[in-house]
């Protein structure tokens, strides 16, 4: 029995040992420490690894205690001229001539307030023909004559800005009025 009883002895001194070094290893790595230069005694069997012997909660703990390192993008040394140059702002050009569309946001009496996306809108008067098709959110086409109307009032030193955009009113897209009497006219299907 007593021969018996020194195997069980050794072996279970031999598993401790090996079980309070990868302890040790799997603390360091949690840690963060260096890397310490390998010994003898620092190194698990070949058939084990340390990695694959880690619980849900060991490699959580790695995932989120690890130092963030956040993704620096790609450093570019282009100067702001450079990139002022080349960007699609510059590429739009000059707005004035140019013809876009808008819509008809607010309407006071025969002033129409149209929003075309840019910083500012554009007040334009109501045409007479088809005045009645000019409502809110009607689609319309602009030429941009100015983005905004600026100038300097009574010998100030300063332009002053009324936040409108000149444009000239060129005709309607499409209006709100025309497609809901296009919806209730019968079809000819309907009265046959």
């Amino acid at each position: 029995v007593s021969m018996l009883q020194q195997l069980v002895r050794s072996a279970l001194q031999v598993a401790s040992a090996t079980s309070r070094r990868r302890a040790a290893m799997q603390m360091r790595l949690l840690s963060g420490e260096a890397a310490k230069s390998a010994t003898a005694e620092d190194v698990p069997p070949a058939d084990v690894s340390t990695e694959g012997n880690k619980g849900g909660f060991a490699r959580a703990f790695d995932k989120y205690t690890a130092p963030a390192v956040p993704e620096q993008p790609p450093e570019d040394n282009q100067t702001f001229a450079s990139l002022l140059r080349n960007s699609k702002f510059v590429d739009l050009g000059s707005a004035e001539g140019k013809v876009v569309s808008g819509k008809i946001f607010h309407v006071v009496g025969d002033d129409l307030y149209i929003d075309f996306g840019w910083k500012f809108h554009c007040v334009c008067s109501r045409p007479s023909r088809n005045g009645s098709d000019y409502v809110k959110g009607a689609r319309v086409r602009l030429r941009v004559k100015d983005l905004e109307l600026s100038t300097r009032f009574l010998g100030s030193s300063k332009d002053i800005t009324i936040l409108e955009a000149d444009c000239h009113l060129l005709g309607l897209i499409s209006s709100p009025t025309r497609q809901t009497a296009t919806r209730s006219a019968p079809k000819v299907e309907d009265i046959l």
